[in-house]
């Protein structure tokens, strides 16, 4: 079946048809992950939005449920050069095109995202449509994505996060970490889950609530790793409502939209500052940079991938990071009181802030992701010592 991908200024593709037979609006971006598509689909933060993968070869490796980062796909639709329609891994359960098809999502292949991905460089972001049908026309295609909403003003959030606060992994079975055992490494202890084995974790030394803003489980999984007990609350929680629990930290996660519309949350996170000490990533750095009276602007085509470079203003170093966001923060308008700590060596941009009185930081990116591979671990470490300076002993919730 014939497929049309087009976007608002005109520009449009045809190719082949793939996933459920049906027609989505959303902004078009491109990520330029190597691997890693199923998290890709699987990421909240990706709400709202048609992906188009850069690499020209997709769904080699199939699907598996252990490799999504939530419960169901949020894209809007999916673009790809080739789909590879026999996955060869031990590890899938299903081909890209069936698991696309069984959640509704509408694919496209056969085009030419080289092309695609320097339109939207020089163009920048905007909204698209992507169809399926024999009888399409792309004058209708293009007109359904100039009548679709855009991503500025947008509220995402309300849609990804949980309805129900809950405690991640209480029994630590979720969040082992996935290894190839060493026969030489005779002191690690490895569980075997069928064909998969798993390092033991260590017992949590903190009790941390996380604001799901559309929170990833590979996120949940490495706080529960680096000795964290989370406990996850919804983006509509009050923060006095947070402090009666008297948490140890707060996190507040990533998610998708556009940060300026959630001023509901930025109310609420300024009310945490002085109470208890806050690490954000993403569009929790965003929402960090409004609390702090800041404002955020639409980047052009935004960070989606893992080779973004940031350097640590306070160490010199670069690290290789993992990145999905459209919106930045403009440091020109952060108070006196808030030290930027990281910059984007692409174009400048602010990856990571630290309040200067409170013991508040946050960064761009995601520490969680591996594509340094651990250039970005280290802040687990530095919010478990701004915890450790602030609260002292851990107080249980």
């Amino acid at each position: 079946m014939k497929a049309i991908l087009a976007l608002e200024d005109g520009f449009h593709f045809e190719g082949q048809a793939f996933g459920a037979e049906a027609s989505s609006s959303g902004e078009i971006c491109f990520n330029t992950s190597m691997t890693g598509y199923q998290e890709v689909l699987t990421d909240p933060s990706y709400c709202g939005q048609i992906v188009s993968m850069t690499y020209p070869l997709i769904g080699n490796y199939g699907v598996n449920p252990l490799d999504s980062e939530s419960s169901l796909p949020h894209v809007r639709g999916f673009v790809v050069e080739e789909l590879c329609r026999t996955p060869s891994s031990w590890r899938s359960s299903e081909s890209l095109d069936a698991y696309l098809k069984r959640h509704g999502i509408p694919g496209i292949e056969g085009i030419d995202t080289r092309a695609l991905t320097r339109h939207l460089r020089e163009k920048g972001a905007m909204r698209s449509h992507l169809a399926h049908g024999d009888a399409l026309e792309p004058a209708a295609v293009i007109q359904s994505a100039r009548e679709s909403k855009g991503m500025v003003g947008m509220d995402f959030v309300q849609e990804v996060s949980t309805e129900e606060n809950y405690e991640w992994d209480a029994t630590g079975e979720e969040s082992g970490e996935w290894t190839i055992p060493n026969p030489s490494d005779s002191e690690s202890k490895i569980r075997v889950d069928g064909l998969n084995n798993y390092r033991d974790i260590p017992e949590p030394r903190y009790e941390i609530v996380a604001y799901d803003f559309g929170i990833k489980r590979n996120m949940l999984r490495r706080l529960r790793q680096n000795g964290f007990r989370v406990h996850v609350v919804n983006s509509r929680t009050p923060a006095a409502e947070v402090l009666k629990l008297a948490p140890d930290g707060v996190f507040l996660s990533n998610g998708p939209g556009d940060p300026a519309a959630l001023d509901y949350i930025h109310a609420e996170v300024a009310q945490l500052f002085g109470q208890v000490p806050v690490f954000a990533i993403c569009l929790g750095h965003q929402i960090l940079g409004h609390a702090f009276g800041g404002k955020t602007f639409k980047l052009k085509f935004g960070h989606r991938g893992g080779n973004q470079p940031v350097k640590d203003l306070r160490s010199g170093r670069v690290a290789i990071t993992s990145q999905n966001h459209g919106f930045a923060i403009d440091p020109d308008s952060l108070p006196d009181s808030v030290e930027v700590t990281h910059l984007n060596l692409n174009d400048g941009t602010v990856e990571g802030m630290a309040h200067k009185e409170f013991p508040v930081f946050s960064v761009q990116y995601h520490p969680e992701a591996a594509p340094g591979p651990n250039d970005a671990s280290y802040f687990f470490q530095e919010f478990a010592n701004l915890i450790d300076r602030e609260r002292g002993t851990r107080k249980v919730i």
